[in-house]
């Protein structure tokens, strides 16, 4: 991926915005922080169940376990200003990019891909979903979001 002379806009989507996606915004402020950037980073869902919500109270334990808080984090639905609004939007997995395609205005100026597929031997993975398992899903799905925060950084 090119560097972009503009500062980056990132967002984060998956399915409910409750799991990944959050665990994604909170492994990247934390980068960003660590590194004295400022971009603008949000999540959201291309679904609707959650909006209001807080995150998974198991994504909630696993960030704070990691020293990231995102208790205050709340679900959201991708909007069609997103597309203008951001520089890259990141899905997921497969199914949530498809969905994002089909959605993206004409005039959209975000890149969408794969997250994990800034990552170096990832490429064309989707982010592990943790909804379904127990705790160490969301572990896994920390080490998968972590590694491409430091990625997109180093990129971006």
């Amino acid at each position: 991926m090119a560097r972009v002379s503009a500062q980056p806009a990132i967002l984060f989507v998956c399915l409910g915005n409750i799991c990944r996606s959050p665990l994604a915004e909170g492994a990247l402020r934390a980068e960003l922080t660590g590194r004295g950037l400022g971009w603008e980073v949000d999540s959201a869902g291309t679904g609707d169940w959650h909006v209001g919500n807080p995150p998974d109270p198991r994504a909630i334990a696993e960030a704070a376990r990691r020293g990231v808080d995102i208790a205050g984090l709340r679900a959201r639905q991708v909007a069609p200003q997103d597309f203008s609004r951001f520089t890259h939007i990141f899905a997921l997995d497969e199914k949530n990019l498809a969905d994002l395609g089909r959605v993206a205005r004409p005039d959209a100026k975000a890149r969408l891909s794969l997250l994990l597929d800034i990552v170096p031997g990832y490429e064309g993975r989707s982010v592990a979903d943790p909804y379904f398992g127990d705790d160490s899903g969301f572990a896994r799905t920390w080490d998968e979001v972590s590694l491409a925060a430091r990625a997109l950084v180093e990129t971006l």
